[in-house]
């Protein structure tokens, strides 16, 4: 058995969710240093992704736990918002796929109002852990499945998100339409959906999608260094909705 990485520093906060999730899997710590912003993180995370297996065995969606991972799109969407905190400081920020919540500590530094989405509770559990172990206050969140009707618990109260967050949620060709889809009804005319991926041909058939309905698209890349490796490089994409009426 792992040894526990509950703590007496740890105020109770953070040990009771760290508590819930050794009652699922064994968990390990990896530092993450956001190499442009001179940050680093302290990433509580489950210790192999093949312990999870079982609990996607009867999931309809059949989503693999890909949120498990430390992916390069996150720390470098991490970094893009610690470098150009203005885009989301002060602003609702709606984050899809929060996975370990590395994105999301980013941005409720710099001061978005951040509501963090994804399909695992257990993936909310890390990102609210993920946040309070950078003392910040953890955001709100929400267990959405974005390709199913409650992607409709996304929307704001008579109002559209000016900022949307998203890395590496474009894994299959299944997810293209269901995230365009609901990109096009949540984010505000003139809004920015912060897109980071790592150059997979699917997110790439997307953003052609994107562009052909309306959106204007600005790319950059990044190249890291990435914990433990692979380098690679990762590809930012500033999209911005059309105005109302174009």
């Amino acid at each position: 058995m792992s040894e526990s990485l509950i703590h007496p520093r740890y105020p109770p906060e953070i040990n009771a969710r760290i508590a819930r999730l050794e009652a699922l899997t064994r968990l390990e710590t990896t530092v993450v240093n956001l190499p442009g912003a001179d940050v680093r993180l302290a990433v509580i995370h489950p210790a192999s992704i093949d312990d999870l297996l079982d609990t996607v065995a009867h999931d309809p969606e059949f989503n693999l736990p890909y949120w498990a991972e430390i992916w390069p799109s996150g720390i470098a969407l991490a970094d893009a918002i610690l470098k150009d905190p203005a885009l989301v400081r002060g602003k609702p920020v709606l984050e899809l796929g929060c996975g370990l919540g590395i994105t999301a500590a980013a941005a409720t530094m710099v001061g978005a109002h951040l509501v963090a989405t994804d399909y695992s509770p257990y993936s909310l559990l890390l990102t609210e852990l993920t946040c309070l172990l950078a003392h910040q206050p953890p955001p709100q969140v929400r267990q959405i499945n974005w390709r199913a009707a409650d992607a409709d618990l996304l929307q704001r109260s008579g109002e559209r998100w000016p900022v949307v967050l998203a890395a590496d949620v474009i894994y299959e060709a299944r997810d293209i339409e269901p995230v365009l889809a609901v990109l096009g009804r949540i984010v505000a005319p003139n809004g920015l959906v912060w897109l980071a991926e790592p150059g997979r041909e699917h997110a790439s058939t997307a953003l052609n999608l994107a562009r052909a309905r309306g959106w204007q698209i600005e790319s950059t890349t990044h190249t890291g260094p990435w914990p433990g490796g692979p380098d690679g490089v990762v590809h930012l994409h500033k999209m911005i909705k059309a105005p109302a009426g174009d």
